[in-house]
């Protein structure tokens, strides 16, 4: 259980960070479709980032894990909020649906 824990986080905290630097011209046009202006975005940008330092440090300091968890998966639920709200497909929609289910998960591990 251990090892799918610390799978999770790794997995969770290395994908935002992937999206968010690597992937950031998505990034610029998916809340520019979503009609979120630059400073939320950059609030997201950062809390995100933060929050995934936090999960990830959180291998070595497992006090640290469930509130990031619980955060990082309110955004995810924001994320999926926006792609309801703007009709996408189901696939745009899988991402955050993954990571929202592993937050979730990482969270009820940390807690128990």
């Amino acid at each position: 259980m251990d090892t799918l824990l610390i799978l999770s986080q790794l997995t969770v905290g290395l994908s935002v960070f992937y999206v968010w630097i690597f992937r950031y011209h998505n990034v610029l046009k998916e809340f520019k479709q979503f009609g979120l202006d630059d400073i939320t975005r950059n609030f997201v940008g950062a809390s995100k980032m933060a929050l995934s330092t936090l999960l990830i440090a959180g291998i070595w300091y497992p006090s640290l894990v469930l509130i990031p968890s619980l955060l990082m998966a309110s955004f995810m639920v924001g994320a999926q909020f926006f792609h309801f709200k703007i009709k996408n497909p189901f696939i745009k929609h899988l991402p955050s649906l993954i990571l929202l289910i592993l937050c979730l998960f990482i969270a009820a591990s940390s807690y128990l």
